[in-house]
């Protein structure tokens, strides 16, 4: 001990440590508490006037959009892909973002769509929705107002899809890929306008839920679409949430799943849906982190980019219903920031390059290739051609 930390200096430097010690303390068991106070938006969301709808018809209401998006081009991969993304919005004034709003627009496109959209892009052209999301206020509470201003995000999410559907989906195959708050619109949009429609039914590739609960009952055999069994399947639904098993009870008491009439429920006592993206199934078995094809923090890089994959990162396998994933050593793949950064969607992807050639079987499966980069482009336009005289020579 320093001859200077005696007496009252040492009794004065005890009573700071401790009471910094009751701070972190206090801010471990209140801070989420904390956090949902200051974002609340302080009006019922039955008298909210919410920002106004986003104008699909117009590129700005799009945060990705290919460069022809009714011409597909030679060189364009064979399928679309519709992404919903993850919450990106804190909250405080609104309880739906404005589909523009600045700081959530930036977190989207430098963090959320390079990490999770672009798993996606070696298989299909990107199409992804500006949408009013729900605040993350709105996934902190069970309220019933927080259950509408989710609800109220499908409305967009919906309108974009039918609009794509309608102006560029054409015959292409598609991928529909959901991201945390964005599966669980996704689920929906599966259920209602894809899973309805035979013919659209069999242009789907795959789903893709991404930490997202949904019944496990809702994809089972007698009905489609049906949980991914294996790699080389088409037009099935990969799901899964990630968590501990200290965090299964949280997951189901707090999970919500879509009731009759497009209402939100509690999951209570039924079993989520998980397929391993290590395996593409719903086997139980463990997957070794040999089976891992890389993670990545694409976080910050422009689109088009292709991170450096991390391989073998980490190990994954399904247990009753929840992911359990190992921890990453790389420092990149670890959460960082505040409560509310670790509330939403890390800036890494733990299965970038295992979606990455999911993505890429599940269509060429369904284009009846060995592989998507064996597919001949599509032909976009007609020349015609006449007969020309010849002559032989000997």
């Amino acid at each position: 001990m320093p001859p200077w930390l005696t007496g009252r200096r040492l009794w004065i430097a005890l009573g700071a440590v401790a009471l910094a010690a009751i701070l972190a303390l206090a801010w471990m068991v209140y801070g989420v508490d904390v956090l949902r106070a200051s974002l609340d938006p302080r009006v019922p969301f039955q008298t909210y006037d919410p920002p106004t709808a986003p104008p699909y018809d117009q590129a700005r209401a799009w945060a990705l959009l290919p460069a022809a998006p009714d011409k597909p081009r030679y060189d364009d991969p064979p399928a679309d892909v519709f992404f919903i993304h993850p919450t990106t919005y804190d909250g405080g004034d609104h309880w739906n973002a404005p589909f523009r709003d600045g700081r959530a627009t930036r977190l989207t496109r430098e963090v959320m769509l390079p990490n999770y959209a672009g798993p996606f892009a070696k298989a299909g052209r990107v199409f992804a929705p500006h949408y009013r999301q729900a605040s993350l206020y709105a996934q902190l509470t069970l309220r019933e107002d927080a259950r509408e201003a989710r609800a109220f995000a499908y409305e967009d999410v919906r309108n974009a899809f039918r609009l794509w559907k309608a102006r560029y989906g054409g015959q292409r195959p598609f991928i529909l890929v959901g991201v945390e708050q964005g599966g669980l619109l996704a689920a929906r949009l599966l259920a209602e306008e894809i899973a309805t429609d035979p013919a659209l039914m069999k242009r789907m590739a795959a789903a893709y839920l991404i930490e997202t609960v949904v019944p496990a009952e809702a994809y089972g055999p007698t009905r489609p679409p049906q949980a991914c069994t294996q790699r080389r399947e088409a037009g099935c639904v990969l799901a899964w949430k990630s968590g501990s098993a200290i965090e299964r009870g949280r997951i189901s008491e707090r999970s919500l799943v879509w009731g009759p009439n497009g209402t939100l429920v509690n999951l209570g006592g039924r079993t989520p849906l998980c397929v391993n993206p290590l395996t593409g199934s719903t086997t139980t078995a463990p997957a070794p982190a040999e089976a891992n094809l890389g993670a990545a923090n694409a976080a910050g890089l422009g689109w088009g980019e292709r991170p450096p994959l991390v391989a073998r990162a980490v190990e994954a396998r399904c247990d009753e219903g929840i992911l359990k994933v190992s921890r990453p050593k790389a420092a990149s793949l670890r959460p960082k920031g505040g409560w509310a950064e670790k509330l939403r969607m890390p800036p890494y992807n733990l299965f970038y390059g295992d979606l990455e050639a999911d993505a890429g079987a599940r269509v060429a499966t369904l284009l009846g290739i060995p592989d998507i980069a064996n597919a001949a482009p599509p032909i976009t336009q007609s020349i015609s051609v006449r007969s020309v005289p010849t002559r032989r020579i000997d």
